[in-house]
């Protein structure tokens, strides 16, 4: 098969090899074609900068999320007591899914996913979307909802979660990003009672109203801090995703309340905490995304429903690999940048 290599870790220069069909080794392992897969802001740096994350002599090859066909898939066992709560696939299924980083990515023919870690894909998804979504809607899904306030079981119809997150504020910035854009979604979904986007531009802002946003704070125009003194008792909220980091993220402690959750996507929130406010939160915290083929699941259900939608920049062709993750490293993407490893012909 064809595989895509980062040879050295100190340099996001990529490779093209030939190199044999990855075995499966684990009793979750499934062997997936690979149709698309998506490259993530930062990836081709992790192992330089978190060197302890990784075995130096893994198979480096990149983009943790895909979409793909199952080729290969471990047999269910019905004996088992765990049965109940087994994630059952077979050949010939469509799944997309999000690896942990440190397994070895997806920039290849054929590659590797637990049943833990994948969902099949919506038939109403075509494959560009597919490889597009599940990073940052699990990344979305898991700020708002796992570490922050929200009940996600009001995105469908529990009442009771509905009237409870419609008591609650969020706040999201980044708004009109990848991971901002589901953010808002889900929680306006939700039944969040108010949706703040902090973005800029007036294109950006009828995005995320379209998405659900009810108050936009546009940063080209106004300060998030000085909007929230403005009104601090109308305008601060409960909980925080921020995903842009530092100047934002200081200013996001303005605007959250005492006793509110505080999550950054971008860095540690302690760290950039004003020295002049005294502000005790419930949880403030930087956290890392963990892939979860359940959850991977139920938005699934949310996009087949049309509930939901995933933000694309481009798609290119496989051997266009290095232009996709330059793009992406430059931050000129308005979107997801997904490389095409297959022909969709051959599937559809």
């Amino acid at each position: 098969m064809k595989v895509v290599h980062q040879p050295d870790p100190n340099s996001v220069k990529l490779v093209l090899e030939d190199g044999p069909l990855p075995t499966l080794t684990h009793p979750e392992d499934c062997l997936i074609r690979i149709y698309t897969a998506s490259p993530c802001l930062g990836e081709l740096h992790w192992e330089k900068n978190f060197p302890s994350l990784f075995d130096p002599n893994r198979e480096r090859v990149p983009c943790t999320e895909a979409a793909g066909v199952v080729i290969q898939a471990p047999a269910p066992h019905p004996d088992d007591a765990s049965a109940p709560n087994q994630r059952v696939f077979k050949e010939g299924d469509h799944v997309f899914f999000r690896l942990r980083p440190a397994m070895t990515g997806n920039l290849r023919q054929f590659s590797v996913a637990r049943t833990s870690q994948m969902a099949r894909k919506p038939a109403s998804l075509g494959w560009v979307e597919a490889g597009a979504t599940p990073l940052s809607a699990l990344t979305a899904w898991q700020g708002v909802f796992d570490n922050s306030l929200l009940d996600h079981r009001g995105l469908f119809g529990d009442e009771a979660a509905r009237q409870a997150n419609g008591r609650l504020r969020v706040l999201v910035t980044g708004a009109g990003g990848v991971v901002g854009s589901w953010a808002v979604q889900l929680a306006a979904l939700a039944g969040a009672g108010a949706v703040v986007a902090y973005t800029g531009g007036t294109s950006s802002a009828a995005q995320v109203t379209r998405l659900g946003a009810t108050d936009i704070v546009d940063y080209k125009q106004i300060n998030l801090a000085d909007w929230v003194a403005q009104d601090p008792e109308r305008r601060s909220v409960d909980a925080v995703l921020d995903c842009v980091g530092g100047a934002t993220l200081s200013s996001c402690w303005h605007a959250v309340k005492e006793g509110g959750v505080l999550l950054s996507v971008a860095s540690d929130p302690a760290q950039e905490k004003p020295r002049s406010l005294h502000k005790a939160l419930s949880a403030s915290k930087w956290f890392l995304v963990e892939p979860d083929g359940s959850q991977l699941e139920l938005i699934a259900k949310l996009m087949e429903a049309g509930k939901c939608v995933t933000k694309v920049d481009s798609a290119v062709d496989f051997e266009d690999f290095q232009v996709a993750f330059d793009k992406v490293e430059n931050k000129t993407a308005k979107g997801k940048v997904v490389i095409k490893l297959a022909q969709f012909r051959d599937i559809d």
